[in-house]
């Protein structure tokens, strides 16, 4: 009876010991898989991570790439500006430059003629006022004279009548009946032409074949 109940104990034992590695070795198995299921969700969020900042870095790449796009664009609009803004700037003051010229022109070439007629009524007021001059060289000084001042106030008149048809700049010669108008711009239409040559003709009783037009 008493080995009976040594037996049962001893089985009863080893049943709890195999109970117990069992329990052991499934609690084992159970926590490498969790192990092994926790690496896994790692590298997967690794794996997400990274794209991530891939993708950040590919945007910010793009930005960088479009914002160097946009000052490279602005750079080259603000230097084709400055291009243009020197072009015109060049421009006007050649104009400016051709403008002076012109106006030297038509400046120096009245005061040129105003100073030869000077000089010729200087030259007849002498044969009046010199007691060796004869009566006949008298008269003849005077008809000069006021020939000379004749024409003197119709080119005037004629001049400042071209300025009032938009002609800023004309300088006008007289050498007997021949007549040279030159007025200061690139061209002339036919009906400028036309408007010059009549004002010529009427303030200075002169024919038309006889008035020469040109451009300066």
């Amino acid at each position: 009876m008493k080995l009976l109940k040594k037996n049962q104990v001893i089985i009863y034992v080893i049943a709890v010991m195999l109970m117990v590695a069992g329990y052991l070795n499934y609690t084992t198995r159970t926590a490498d898989e969790a192990i092994q299921v926790s690496s896994e969700l790692n590298k997967t969020d690794e794996y997400a991570n990274i794209g991530d900042a891939r993708l950040v870095s590919s945007d910010a790449l793009e930005e960088t790439t479009n914002t160097t796009n946009d000052t490279e664009n602005q750079a080259g609009e603000n230097k084709t500006n400055i291009t243009n803004s020197t072009n015109e700037t060049s421009s006007n003051i050649e104009t400016q430059q051709t403008n002076i010229t012109s106006d030297d022109y038509f400046v120096k070439s009245k005061l040129e003629r105003d100073t030869m007629y000077s000089q010729m009524l200087e030259t007849y007021e002498n044969v009046l006022n010199s007691s060796n001059s004869l009566e006949t060289q008298k008269q003849s000084a005077t008809e000069e004279i006021t020939k000379i001042n004749n024409t003197k106030n119709s080119i005037m008149i004629c001049e400042n009548l071209l300025k009032t048809k938009g002609f800023e700049n004309s300088v006008i010669f007289v050498n007997e009946e021949s007549i040279s108008v030159i007025i200061g711009v690139q061209e002339l239409k036919e009906d400028e032409i036309a408007q010059i040559q009549n004002i010529i003709s009427r303030e200075m009783k002169a024919d038309i074949e006889n008035i020469h037009i040109s451009t300066k």
